[in-house]
């Protein structure tokens, strides 16, 4: 089976996809959805999560990317940072979203020396805004080397796109908004009406929930 219906598969199973049409999902980005992946399911599943840290670990074997460091987004890719860089016997560090407001006033925890390549861990890519501000923190605080991210879904939103391009990040996922939403579908997870609307929602994200009433 390929790997991305496979993960997809694994979420679907696991109760982590779920749509919501009134009223729709909030994201953190504020965009509102109507499809939402709780990701941080996965981490109660051992066999699941050791199938998606496998994955993490084939990709990185067969794209030769070398990172000298695991970071992990605070707080729903922590446990992947963890998992994978246990995996690869290698050290792990993880980035809040903002600078402690108290002791050392850090946004990256752990310890980082300048020049090292890290590799970032998203749970999951909507707009890759916070992706871009992670990588971005280890950058300035820490002198290290970001070129790629991981992460186990993205929404294949156009936004997301621009903003690592603008970046020059490269981003690799598992899965992805196509895999998941055909998969619901043949499974009648979702019916042909919700379908409809979430793909109305991919071709314009930000403008859905309006249009919608919301």
């Amino acid at each position: 089976m390929d790997k991305a219906k496979e993960i997809a598969e694994i979420l679907l199973d696991i109760g982590a996809v779920k749509v919501k049409i009134n009223p729709p999902f909030t994201w953190v980005s504020g965009i509102k959805s109507p499809v939402y992946c709780d990701n941080r399911k996965l981490i109660s599943y051992p066999k699941e999560r050791g199938k998606i840290v496998k994955a993490f670990v084939q990709i990185l074997r067969e794209t030769g990317i070398n990172p000298e460091f695991i970071g992990g987004t605070a707080t729903a890719a922590i446990p992947w940072a963890a998992f994978l860089a246990y995996e690869m016997n290698l050290p792990m560090i993880y980035i809040r979203p903002e600078k402690k407001q108290h002791g050392a006033g850090q946004q990256v925890e752990g310890e980082l020396s300048p020049g090292k390549r890290v590799l970032i861990l998203e749970d999951l890519i909507s707009t890759g805004g916070s992706s871009v501000k992670a990588a971005q923190a280890v950058q300035n605080e820490c002198k290290g080397v970001v070129s790629d991210i991981f992460a186990i879904v993205s929404w294949e939103l156009d936004e997301s796109k621009r903003i690592f391009q603008k970046a020059e990040l490269r981003l690799t996922t598992l899965t992805n908004f196509s895999n998941i939403i055909g998969l619901a579908l043949e499974r009648k997870v979702i019916s042909q009406e919700e379908w409809g609307k979430i793909l109305e929602f991919k071709k314009s994200p930000r403008d859905w929930a309006a249009k919608v009433g919301y």
